[in-house]
């Protein structure tokens, strides 16, 4: 598959999964089909897995949960990034991984939240193309959307960079996105998980039991 050149993934799992009641990065993936079975991955080596063959590297912001994190971080390649004050909020953590894509030479981002169930890779592949188009549009960024909801993973180059590390720390993402509208390609993308993200333990009952109800 083709690599856009300089493109780096950013996993922001830095959060402190409050709702969860445990580490969303550390959820199996795919879900068990039963309570008592269980699943050698998990959300954040499934989203490393996901986004490494179409990365030049895979950074993942961590909080106080990196030392848990940490391994299945290097068991996967990717590289492991810590939020010294994640209380400051996920704007924070995007704007670590950031800095970090610049800081080893690159200036494109592939990025997706570790609460968020991984894609297809055809969904990744397409929107790898697409971003390839925009920039020649100049366009910053590509956004993936369903049925009219936004998702992830994004895909921006250096001017959406610069855009949000330029931004007040008190700004979110979004913020930033609705800014510059006029800068990005939103992509009708047929899977449904671009959109879906996980908070609660009900989500994540509700997940498993949709995608049982796909296999069996």
């Amino acid at each position: 598959m083709d690599r856009i050149p300089s493109l780096c993934g950013v996993i922001l799992a830095a959060g402190e999964s409050s709702r969860m009641g445990t580490d969303k990065a550390l959820l199996p993936w795919p879900p068990p089909l039963s309570e008592g079975s269980n699943s050698a991955s998990t959300f954040l080596s499934s989203a490393i897995r996901l986004l490494s063959p179409f990365n030049d590297m895979v950074f993942v912001v961590a909080g106080k949960n990196a030392s848990t994190i940490a391994p299945i971080v290097y068991a996967n390649g990717a590289f492991l990034i810590e939020n010294p004050d994640p209380s400051r909020g996920q704007f924070s953590s995007l704007r670590i991984g950031l800095q970090e894509v610049l800081t080893r030479g690159r200036d494109s981002v592939m990025l997706t939240l570790v609460d968020r169930p991984p894609v297809r890779p055809e969904t990744v592949e397409t929107l790898a193309a697409a971003f390839q188009k925009a920039l020649a549009a100049n366009k910053w960024a590509v956004v993936p959307q369903n049925n009219g909801k936004h998702g992830h993973p994004i895909i921006f180059g250096r001017d959406m960079v610069e855009a949000f590390l330029k931004a007040p720390e008190t700004s979110t993402a979004r913020d930033i996105e609705h800014q510059h509208r006029d800068k990005i390609d939103y992509v009708c993308i047929p899977d449904s998980m671009i959109a879906v993200n996980i908070n609660t333990p009900e989500d994540y009952a509700a997940l498993r039991s949709t995608l049982a109800g796909t296999r069996q």
